[in-house]
């Protein structure tokens, strides 16, 4: 039987920050760990908010967006992980008592940053793989993805209803790729995500992604808004971009 060796790196955080919205002790509520060996350009983030479930609460997504900005710009992430470090579930959704404190004002602007969250993560170059589904947030995006996924009709009847769907039925209607059978360990979900990003690894190699690279920036040379760009840095002022 072949065995094959992965090497784990220790979980950190990407900033020196380490405080937590349910006032836990020190350790941030997200984490990373860069996967070594024949599974090396595969990053896990590690959701570690264990009082609230990993509930969306306001230093939660700070870290969140701040981390997935940080990795967008290293190049030996090909594979990124979404995983949870709460066992038996993955994400609760919108942080209610945190969001029941907070003012009309605050919450206008926390959603505002939950949405840019959302389309962070759907529309990233790097690919995320969510280890399970638990819900949905309609406030953060949801009507507007999930009629998108499933069609006006049944997207209306699970967010008029709020129904909670088992990952058997997520699976059914679309919502989720996989749904597998739960181990002793309760990791079963975290596994095959991982199995896939394995899958997904060898097909995204640095080459043809510096040659992708290589191909948008010479689409941006000839543009007025670069030069622009430059203009602007070396005037130290606010650059004036025209879109051309």
């Amino acid at each position: 039987m072949l065995r094959v060796l992965c090497l784990l790196r220790p979980w950190r955080p990407l900033w020196a920050r380490g405080c937590a919205s349910d006032g836990a002790a020190a350790g941030s509520e997200i984490q990373v760990r860069a996967l070594a060996g024949p599974d090396q350009g595969i990053t896990e983030i590690l959701m570690n908010r264990p009082r609230a479930r990993n509930a969306l609460g306001n230093v939660f997504v700070s870290e969140l967006l701040e981390t997935l900005a940080q990795l967008r710009e290293d190049r030996q992430v090909r594979v990124l992980l979404f995983r949870s470090g709460v066992k038996g579930v993955f994400c609760a959704g919108a942080d209610l008592k945190e969001r029941e404190q907070m003012s009309e004002a605050e919450v206008g602007v926390f959603v505002q940053r939950l949405r840019g969250l959302m389309n962070d993560i759907a529309s990233s170059a790097i690919m995320g793989l969510i280890e399970t589904t638990r819900g949905l947030l309609p406030g953060a995006g949801g009507t507007q993805r999930l009629p998108r996924c499933l069609g006006v009709a049944l997207a209306k009847e699970l967010i008029f209803t709020g129904r909670r769907l088992s990952g058997r039925e997520a699976h059914a209607l679309g919502l989720v790729n996989h749904a597998v059978a739960q181990n002793e360990e309760g990791d079963a979900a975290y596994h095959r995500a991982r199995a896939l990003a394995q899958e997904i690894l060898p097909q995204v190699d640095i080459a043809s992604g510096m040659a992708i690279e290589g191909m948008c920036y010479a689409q941006n040379i000839p543009t007025r808004d670069r030069l622009e760009g430059m203009a602007a840095f070396r005037e130290k002022r606010p650059p004036t971009f025209v879109g051309e």
